[in-house]
């Protein structure tokens, strides 16, 4: 509540309502968790926001041939 989040709960037995987050983590494990090593919990949460600049800003979509940012960008100079 102090940050403004509003947390999303899933109805029991539906995975639709998470599958865009599921899908993000299950891209994030496989791209950054597994393959990096870390020194220690600060050094994760650095390589970590980096990880979510380069996931938002950079990392080219199949759907969209574009980065989620590009995308967005695009979506609003068209509307």
């Amino acid at each position: 509540e102090s940050r403004a989040i509003v947390q999303s709960m899933s109805r029991k037995g539906n995975c639709y309502d998470n599958a865009v987050i599921e899908n993000f983590f299950g891209i994030m494990k496989s791209e950054f968790l597994y393959i990096k090593e870390f020194e220690n919990v600060e050094h994760f949460k650095i390589e970590l926001e980096k990880y979510i600049d380069y996931y938002n800003t950079k990392r080219i979509k199949a759907k969209l041939k574009m980065s989620p940012v590009q995308y967005r960008t695009h979506f609003y100079q068209a509307a």
